[in-house]
């Protein structure tokens, strides 16, 4: 279970550990990632002036105790706001921040979060493209959102993209999308205008017949959330790397 183009285990938002005050999608999870010879997923999303920060909920409050959405607050007040219980006094980076940071160390699954209009989606593509044409690393990007990564495409990027998927069983739960728009994106029907380079799958969504058929295809298969060893053997068939957290897959 190894792949050219994801050939280390990839740690979910860094190799973060609450009970120990390192916090997920902080510099102190990526360094503790780097440090154990593992890639690194992150989230990416726009603030309220457009600044493109690591962080994965849409809200504040689980993360930093604050009340409001990422996208309602300033850069300057999220990226000095500490993340609850960090042991080192992590606050939300900037994407650019984050890039000086990791300097080409691990490679880079970097997703790219849905935003709330067509506009936040083309910022948000610009934003990170235009930051990663000066760096030098190994870098991949994937998003749930097909736009997002036909738009990053659009504004330059030319490196793997990926998309992220699942079932899409539960209408309630995508209740956002119509009928239509789940069976497209749980068949992966968006090939012709993503041409993506790799799926990103719920492990529990790994025999879905698109995610068979790509990956006999050669398109590179990562499966999250792992989190036991257990769970990362009963993905080992179907899957070219592990998305993981919680445990050390060494």
């Amino acid at each position: 279970m190894t792949d050219a183009l994801f050939p280390d285990p990839i740690a979910h938002r860094g190799l973060h550990n609450r009970a120990e005050g390192i916090i997920e999608n902080s510099a102190s999870a990526f360094e503790a990632a780097i440090a154990g010879g593992f890639a690194i997923e992150c989230d990416v999303q726009l603030t309220s002036d457009g600044v493109a920060v690591i962080f994965h909920d849409d809200d504040l409050s689980r993360l930093t105790g604050k009340v409001g959405a990422v996208a309602d607050t300033l850069a300057a007040d999220l990226t000095t706001t500490p993340l609850l219980d960090s042991a080192s006094g992590d606050c939300p980076q900037r994407f650019t921040d984050f890039l000086k940071q990791i300097a080409g160390r691990a490679l880079l699954q970097i997703e790219l979060k849905h935003q709330r209009d067509t506009a936040g989606t083309q910022l948000l593509a610009r934003a990170v493209a235009e930051a990663l044409k000066s760096y030098e690393g190994p870098v991949t990007i994937e998003s749930f959102d097909p736009n997002l990564l036909t738009a990053i495409r659009q504004f330059g990027f030319a490196g793997p993209r990926g998309i992220i998927t699942y079932d899409y069983e539960d209408a309630n739960e995508d209740s956002h999308l119509t009928a239509e728009q789940r069976f497209t994106l749980r068949h992966l029907l968006h090939w012709h205008e993503t041409q993506f380079d790799f799926i990103s799958c719920d492990k529990n969504a790994l025999n879905l017949p698109a995610i068979s058929f790509w990956r006999v295809l050669g398109k590179p298969v990562t499966a999250w959330t792992i989190r036991s060893t257990e769970e990362a053997a009963k993905a080992r068939d179907h899957v070219d790397q592990i998305v993981f957290e919680g445990f050390d897959p060494a």
